[in-house]
């Protein structure tokens, strides 16, 4: 367990969220893994049939993360309030909730797969092998909801060093399985399914024993549900739920976009957007801290903490941001070259990162703002400010300018469009309750 409520902010911060950014690079690399030996191994329209999914199972991921994020949030404050009686019940109630909307989620997922392959338009020549391929990632749904759900639970205890741990055996291991089931094996692209759903079992059950003997006298689970305390995880976790998911939503209606464009776009987006996914990371890890540092201190009414912590997060962020921007925007050949070597999909791939990595000092200062509205326990402002920016900006956007002879370009432009809606939203509102926060009102 970590107390983020003493030391310098900063250093705090730092200290807590390494862990957290070394276990959010191993899930990229989780994620990009597949994508590497798929592309090399078995071909673009393989990548493609895989990519055409991607949007679904993230949407699957931001279900899991959302929900589990207002247990964790509630766990912050009352960790940092030495309640540890409702800590236990908060833990065991959330845990259980979570396992009871996977088994719906795999039911549903695994038997409307090709509805839902259909409806986001994936190209006749990848429906096989992407309907193979979401099947068996609905299968794992479970394992994945409740590795969450416990990585969550420790993360409110301040301990963001185990999951990292645990995440770096289970990624090593995916990597092996997918070398081993497509390589060796010849499964194709269900050899790259399986080993993913296998390698997120495992994770799972590392994480819950550990969870069982190291926090024992905190944390026991039992199948009973506290519905007064879920009524409080779902005050704080159903907007991030919600805002999780219709950023997925959104994604998915730019996916069936992409999809229209064909087999070279698709590949090239998976690609790009992989490259994307680790590029915005130091982002979102600092805005992930975030709202844990921010919630133990305002449990323990140290708001003073709060506004300094969240300006020197700030600072940091940009200075990652300003780095980053100049490598992607530099190098964008190389990146998609480890994916793909098609001219076409690295021609695509290339235009996408140029446009996106001028932009990400604007995500970062959404991810900041994220962190510390979410942390302060002011879940309903993100969520408004997702609808806001997907309904209003980037989505209505993505369609109009793909449409245009901007064509697939104009779906990348539109990305920034959004990040800068989001962004300015949470900003009003950041200056409207700062000085609440400060004078520790709410």
């Amino acid at each position: 367990m970590k107390d983020l409520t003493k030391g310098n902010e900063l250093k705090t911060i730092i200290y807590f969220s390494l862990p957290i950014l070394i276990g959010n690079i191993f899930q990229q690399i989780y994620n990009v893994s597949d994508t590497i030996i798929v592309g090399n191994f078995l071909g673009k329209e393989s990548l493609a049939a895989v990519g055409s999914t991607y949007q679904i199972t993230v949407l699957i991921i931001a279900i899991s993360i959302g929900i589990s994020l207002g247990a964790s949030i509630l766990i912050s404050q009352c960790f940092g309030a030495k309640n540890m009686e409702k800590l236990k019940d908060i833990a065991n109630t959330g845990f259980i909730f979570s396992l009871i909307l996977s088994f719906i989620i795999t039911i549903l997922g695994f038997l409307l797969s090709d509805e839902i392959l259909n409806l986001i338009n994936v190209p006749k020549n990848l429906l096989s092998n992407a309907s193979i391929y979401l099947k068996i990632i609905f299968i794992g749904v479970t394992p994945t909801f409740a590795y969450n759900s416990l990585t969550n639970i420790l993360k409110g205890l301040g301990d963001s060093k185990t999951p990292t741990y645990i995440l770096i055996i289970t990624v090593i291991l995916n990597i092996i399985l997918d070398i081993f089931f497509i390589a060796v094996m010849n499964y194709g692209i269900s050899g790259a399914a399986i080993a993913t759903v296998i390698s997120q079992f495992i994770s799972f059950i590392i994480c819950f024993f550990y969870t069982r003997v190291k926090y024992s006298n905190i944390i026991s689970f039992h199948f009973n549900i506290d519905f007064n305390i879920l009524k409080e995880i779902l005050s704080i976790g159903m907007p991030a739920m919600l805002r999780q998911v219709l950023i997925s939503v959104g994604f998915i209606v730019i996916q069936i976009l992409v999809n229209g464009f064909g087999t070279d776009c698709i590949a090239a987006f998976i690609s790009a957007s992989r490259i994307d996914a680790f590029a915005e990371l130091p982002s979102i890890n600092l805005g992930q801290a975030l709202i844990t540092f921010v919630a133990q201190n305002y449990g323990a009414k140290k708001m003073d903490r709060i506004i300094k912590g969240g300006k020197e997060s700030l600072i940091l962020g940009i200075i990652f941001s300003i780095i980053t921007s100049i490598i992607i925007f530099i190098f964008p050949e190389f990146f998609i070259s480890i994916f793909n070597k098609n001219s076409e999909v690295i021609f695509v791939g290339n235009q996408y990162l140029r446009i996106v990595s001028a932009f990400y000092i604007i995500f970062c200062l959404m991810q900041i703002l994220n962190g510390l509205l979410l942390g302060y326990g002011k879940s309903f402002v993100p969520l408004i400010a997702s609808i806001t920016s997907f309904c209003m900006f980037q989505v209505p956007m993505a369609v109009l300018l793909s449409k245009t002879f901007l064509g697939y370009n104009g779906i990348w432009i539109a990305a920034p469009i959004g990040w800068t809606g989001g962004m300015l939203i949470r900003l009003c509102y950041f200056i409207k309750i700062s000085k609440k926060i400060k004078n520790g009102g709410n």
